[in-house]
């Protein structure tokens, strides 16, 4: 009979997460080590692929470190070939790589337009259709996909960044009721200002910041950790029956 701890493990996994040089992505690829996971890290900053495949082989599992730009297709098909050569197939995909261009639909460029759009939510897709076809064949997969509050509620200057994470929780659920028959959960966690290197470039302005700290009733942003613990959570067997959910982490953002 299993333990609680047993529950909430990931040991023997073999574990993807892009955008693992920093922020977010470097956490959970941390914290899946910690847990029992063996990990593969995609990401274009060399320094910050090496500061996390460090963090990784500390816990004493094994980190491959796969410098890949996801915003171009053969890059990203690149990222998931090296994974696979590695690891024969991947258990648990976490796709994390994410960046904004703040701009007024106005003012905005194109060119960031479709950049966002290519790594924000293409990435995930083009992913899932290298990788699951391994999950398939072996019976399981986890995937949690990090999206935004910004995905459920609009945000002035911020039109690509918002529509990239509301088309990723709709390709969320796509993908949960496509893959839940062979045994893959799909999950998103969507969540408030992270105080990430992107999330302090974004926000940490104090005149830009203080209205939306104003909205959040717990008060604070978030720190990477606290998305890191809940995408253990939906990359572990305590998960198993949830698939499909986009789940919030944004001090209550939403509950106004």
């Amino acid at each position: 009979m299993s333990t609680y701890l047993d529950r909430f493990t990931v040991t023997g996994r073999r574990a993807l997460v892009t955008g693992g040089s920093k922020g977010i992505g470097a956490e959970v690829a941390r914290l899946l080590a910690e847990a029992g996971a063996d990990v593969a890290i995609v990401g274009r900053d060399a320094a910050g692929l090496a500061d996390t495949a460090a963090a990784v082989r500390a816990t004493g599992r094994t980190c491959h470190v796969i410098e890949a730009d996801l915003g171009t297709v053969s890059e990203t098909r690149l990222a998931a070939e090296t994974a696979l050569r590695h690891f024969g197939a991947v258990d648990i995909l976490v796709n994390n790589a994410g960046i904004s261009h703040p701009a007024t639909i106005l003012d905005a460029k194109v060119e960031e337009w479709d950049a966002t759009l290519n790594v924000n939510l293409r990435a995930p897709f083009l992913l899932a259709q290298l990788l699951v076809p391994g999950m398939i064949a072996q019976g399981f997969g986890k995937i949690v996909n990090v999206s935004s509050q910004a995905g459920v509620i609009g945000l002035d200057a911020h039109a690509a960044y918002c529509a990239s994470k509301g088309g990723l929780n709709m390709l969320t659920k796509v993908m949960a009721i496509e893959f839940g028959p062979h045994n893959i959960q799909v999950n998103a966690v969507a969540p408030t200002v992270i105080l990430t290197p992107m999330g302090v470039k974004v926000w940490g302005d104090p005149v830009k910041s203080a209205p939306m700290l104003a909205k959040i009733p717990l008060g604070r942003f978030g720190q990477p950790i606290e998305v890191a613990d809940l995408v253990l959570f939906l990359a572990s067997p305590a998960s198993d029956l949830i698939t499909g959910e986009t789940i919030l982490i944004d001090g209550g953002y939403t509950a106004l």
